[in-house]
């Protein structure tokens, strides 16, 4: 990791990937990668 600017919910990996905080991704080369939480805690109850 280069940086990690938790407060701003972002880090900057070594190879150029900006990964955020809501698991979604920016990669060098301009693509993005949609966040990929799971479900909800509380559909997992029921």
């Amino acid at each position: 990791m280069l940086a990690c600017f938790r407060e701003q919910g972002w880090s900057l990996l070594c190879n150029g990937v900006i990964v955020f905080e809501d698991t979604g991704e920016l990669l060098p080369d301009g693509s993005s990668i949609a966040p990929h939480r799971g479900p909800a805690r509380h559909a997992l109850v029921a």
